[in-house]
């Protein structure tokens, strides 16, 4: 096969499988436009994506914060803008490091069990039996995790550069000695309300990527638990891999939208 058949053979693959989330996405808002009542379904994984993901979000963001608060120092002490590390890390956190990195984690933790767990109800032949009993597989296993994925992921992002932000208060004021009123009007001034709605905005997109992507490898898992293994593995490296690619162009269409720039 020469170079150019082995680039048009991947992308048709990669349109294939872009086709293929396209209609999985398409059957999901159809099942949450009929309104179906599916409250506990919802309420449980709301309990399995965000309640038990709280300790992972809150340590990765805290270091998160505290190291770039700490790096910032490192260089800003050179030319006395200590105080200014505050609003860095306020906007870095709200506008790019708190969603990139919650949803890279929820990605390797939530995203792979959702794979997981699919596929194991796929080829143990679960999923042809809630068929048989007139239950229709997207309504009973992806749209809970949909609805409860843009519930959740918001909030772990808040949570996130929140405990970042805090984090770094505590490495500026403790370790560098910065006065604290100093660090906070900083970042009093140069953050805004569109910081936050840029992260949760990212947030919104990156929970139906993440959904999209691992549902779609349990449901079409074959081939036993090798066959699981692997699309629990493609589901958390295509995740991840989908989260830069759209954090780039998000990041460039949010930042036209709302531009940073001094807010009060």
């Amino acid at each position: 096969m020469t170079v150019f058949g082995w680039i048009g053979r991947l992308l048709l693959g990669f349109l294939g499988y872009i086709g293929e989330l396209g209609v999985l996405a398409g059957e999901v808002i159809e099942s949450i436009r009929h309104g179906k009542r599916r409250g506990h379904l919802v309420l449980a994984q709301i309990l399995e994506i965000g309640s038990r993901s709280q300790p992972v979000v809150i340590v990765t963001g805290a270091f998160t914060g505290a190291v770039l608060a700490a790096q910032s120092l490192f260089q800003f002490s050179t030319l006395n803008m200590e105080t200014g590390a505050g609003a860095l890390v306020a906007v870095a956190m709200l506008r790019e490091l708190g969603p990139s990195i919650t949803a890279l984690m929820l990605a390797g933790r939530v995203g792979a069990a959702m794979a997981a767990e699919i596929g194991t109800m796929r080829v143990t032949e679960q999923i042809d039996a809630l068929r048989s009993m007139g239950v229709h597989p997207i309504d009973y296993l992806v749209t809970p995790r949909f609805e409860a994925m843009m519930v959740a992921m918001p909030l772990l992002i808040a949570e996130s550069a929140a405990f970042g932000i805090i984090a770094s208060l505590v490495v500026g004021t403790g370790a560098f000695g910065v006065n604290p009123a100093y660090w906070m009007h900083q970042v009093h001034l140069y953050t805004e309300l569109s910081d936050v709605g840029i992260a949760l905005i990212k947030g919104l997109v990156f929970g139906v990527l993440i959904v999209l992507i691992s549902c779609h490898q349990g449901l079409n898992a074959s081939d036993g638990a090798v066959g699981v293994g692997r699309g629990t593995t493609r589901a958390m490296v295509y995740s991840a891999l989908a989260l830069l690619v759209f954090n780039f162009f998000l990041t460039l269409l949010l930042n036209i939208i709302f531009p940073a720039g001094l807010g009060n």
